[in-house]
C-alpha cells in the first residue's frame, strides 16, 4: 500500500488540492497553527507560480469546536473558517499544541479529532498536540515525540508509548508527530517535500526565508 504522503500526492495528480484542516482550541500555541498554515499556503502559491499543479496544491482551513472564535496563547483572538459541525472532511488533519488542558477535558473536541482523524489520509501533531493523539489511541504501537519540556509528562501519562527524544519529528506514515513549536514548520516542509517533491519544499522554504534542510 502506498504511503500516506504518496496518496496525498495522488490527490493533487487528479487536479484537486490536498485539503488541510488545522484544529484550534483555547490556549493553542500561535506558531503551532500559524507555522503550518504559512507553509502549506506558501507551498500552494509556489506550486501555482512554478506550474507544478493545475488545480492547486493545498487548500488550508482552520476549524474549532463549539465556537469559531478562539483565544490562543498570549491573548491572540482568532476566528476560524469552520466550526466542527460544518467542517468538511480533510485529507490532512493538523493538531497543534499549546496548553491542552481544555481540549483533553472536552468530549466534543476529542470526538472531533477521532472523526476527523479517521477520515483523513494523514494526521500530524505539533508539540503537545501529541497528548491529544495519544488520548485518542492514535499513537499506540508507533514511536512519537513532543516538545522536549513535555517528554516526561507524556511518558507518565502514556507509559505504553515509545516516546523519542531529541528529534524534530517522527514520521510514522499515517501519523506524524513533531517536537516543539518551530519544529512543526520543518515537519510541514517535510510533508511538502513528500507530496510535491524536495524542489518544491526548498522553493517554499526560500520564499519564507526559512533555513531548512530535508
Amino acid at each position: 500500500m502506498a504511503r500516506a504522503v504518496d496518496r496525498l500526492g495522488g490527490i493533487i495528480a487528479t487536479g484537486r488540492p490536498v485539503s488541510v484542516g488545522i484544529l484550534l482550541f483555547p490556549e493553542v500555541e500561535v506558531l503551532d497553527f500559524a507555522g503550518p498554515f504559512e507553509v502549506f499556503s506558501v507551498a500552494d502559491r509556489v506550486a501555482r507560480r512554478d506550474g507544478l499543479v493545475s488545480g492547486g496544491a493545498f487548500d488550508v482551513a482552520t476549524v474549532a469546536v463549539g465556537s469559531r472564535d478562539v483565544r490562543a496563547r498570549h491573548g491572540l483572538v482568532v476566528r476560524t473558517d469552520h466550526e466542527a459541525s460544518d467542517a468538511p472532511p480533510f485529507d490532512l488533519l493538523v493538531v497543534p499544541g499549546g496548553v491542552v488542558t481544555q481540549p483533553l477535558g472536552d468530549t466534543a473536541t476529542l470526538d472531533y479529532i477521532r472523526r476527523a482523524g479517521a477520515a483523513a489520509t494523514l494526521t500530524a501533531s505539533f508539540c503537545t498536540g501529541a497528548f491529544l493523539l495519544a488520548a485518542m489511541g492514535l499513537l499506540e504501537g508507533r514511536p512519537a515525540t513532543t516538545h522536549w519540556d513535555d517528554i516526561q509528562d507524556l511518558r507518565a501519562a502514556h507509559p505504553e508509548l515509545q516516546i523519542i527524544e531529541d528529534v524534530p519529528f517522527v514520521d510514522e506514515d499515517e501519523v506524524i508527530t513533531s517536537a516543539g513549536i518551530s519544529a512543526g514548520i520543518g515537519m510541514s516542509l517535510h510533508l511538502v517535500a513528500g507530496i510535491l517533491g524536495e524542489a518544491a519544499a526548498r522553493a517554499t522554504a526560500r520564499q519564507m526565508q526559512y533555513d531548512w534542510e530535508p
